[in-house]
């Protein structure tokens, strides 16, 4: 990371800037304004990305204050706010007047803390793609990158529009995922809890019942009073060992490291491997297509996609393939030799080409694959269904035969 030597009480700023060849640098400078920065970093070459006033106070005390409880911008509120914002830019609004208004209708706690930073940015002469950018937690390269082309390219409502659409279809396949596996999810949670209050509340109480009969216990109730035995010290490990993945999860499921082993992974899962296969396929031709429509250069355009993909896979597959077109090569090409992705897309990709309809053709692939994920969740959900539930009985059904075989072995010898 680059940074500058500053001098004792200037303002220090923080910088995140694109360098010739493409790089993302970051680094401290100081400077008077915002202003007097995004100059000297041109000065310097780099193509600005985002400048705020650094933070006094150590590390631990910025990630204390960057709210972990706070309610994030999901994808649904991005979609209703370039809707927005493109009705307002068509009907004749300046963009100002049309942040102004965003600031104030917005029902999203963050958003209602950024469009105003974003309308000072623009009204300071900022581009909104550059506002936008200063603020990359909450809103993605994709949109960032087709505000810039709609900007270069003079159809910025046209842009909104285009994104409002993919964010929609997104949040609707999401929505789809979500409610397709919300019964399934439950059904084993409760299966979980059911288990742990057995074993915590109930063998127990059967426990003393036993030991006041006498005799030896069969072994599937031996293993069950064991386990309840073990309930008092294995519970807490378990609910600090999960409390401690989460946390750790949530600081590193997006970092290189995290994905390169673990995206190749999902893909080869059984059942799911397709389903999130076809996932990110779908973002990858829907986003391609709409940033190509949009006007955005085809390698950058690729870069972009491959990042907003969710899958590392596709992501390192994407940039092959840039590398590949910046060589001179066309985009079929060095697709068919990326594994990940299937024999039919990259043939519609090549016919598309050939015909001049290249963003037609990925809108199809996206189409295409839309559907098919609708059809997988639906079948994964009837499936699934059905096998959580056995489960549910077989687990909770041979504890309570466990429970009672010493019973049914007493009434037998009476007998």
């Amino acid at each position: 990371m680059a940074s500058v030597a500053v001098a004792a009480g200037a303002r220090q700023w923080d910088y995140r800037g694109r360098n010739g060849s493409g790089k993302v640098v970051k680094g401290r400078l100081e400077g008077a304004t915002e202003g007097a920065v995004v100059e000297k970093l041109r000065q310097m070459g780099l193509a600005p990305i985002s400048v705020s006033e650094a933070q006094a106070g150590s590390g631990l005390n910025r990630e204390i204050n960057i709210g972990i409880f706070e309610k994030g911008v999901g994808l649904k509120d991005l979609a209703i706010l370039s809707r927005q914002a493109a009705t307002m830019v068509g009907a004749g609004l300046s963009l100002l007047k049309t942040l102004v208004i965003l600031s104030e209708q917005s029902e999203n706690p963050k958003l209602k803390k950024i469009l105003p930073q974003v309308t000072r940015d623009v009204e300071s002469g900022w581009s909104l793609s550059d506002a936008l950018a200063k603020h990359p937690r909450d809103f993605p390269p994709l949109m960032v990158n087709m505000i810039r082309a709609g900007e270069t390219g003079g159809f910025l409502e046209s842009a909104l529009d285009t994104i409002a659409t993919n964010y929609e279809k997104e949040s609707k396949l999401r929505d789809t995922i979500r409610s397709a596996m919300t019964y399934p999810v439950m059904v084993l949670i409760l299966s979980l809890v059911a288990v742990i209050v057995m074993l915590t509340f109930i063998v127990p109480i059967f426990k003393e019942m036993f030991e006041g009969m006498g005799g030896e216990l069969p072994l599937p109730t031996m293993m069950l009073v064991y386990l309840s035995q073990a309930m008092p010290i294995v519970l807490p490990i378990l609910i600090v060992a999960i409390v401690a993945f989460s946390m750790w999860w949530r600081a590193n499921k997006n970092t290189e490291a995290v994905r390169r082993r673990l995206d190749p992974l999902k893909l080869r899962l059984p059942v799911f491997g397709p389903l999130l296969k076809k996932i990110a396929l779908t973002r990858f031709s829907r986003n391609l297509a709409d940033m190509l429509a949009a006007g955005v250069p085809i390698l950058h355009a690729l870069t972009v996609v491959g990042e907003t993909s969710g899958n590392w896979v596709i992501e390192q597959a994407s940039k092959n393939v840039s590398n590949s077109v910046r060589q001179g090569r066309s985009i079929s090409g060095p697709l068919s030799e990326e594994t990940v992705f299937p024999t039919m897309a990259v043939q519609m990709i090549a016919v598309g080409e050939d015909a001049g309809a290249l963003e037609t053709m990925l809108k199809k692939i996206a189409d295409f694959y839309d559907s098919e994920v609708q059809a997988t969740t639906e079948a994964l959900t009837s499936i699934i269904e059905p096998l959580l539930i056995a489960f549910l009985g077989v687990v909770v059904g041979g504890m309570i035969v466990a429970l009672y075989l010493p019973i049914f072995q007493i009434i037998t010898l009476i007998k």
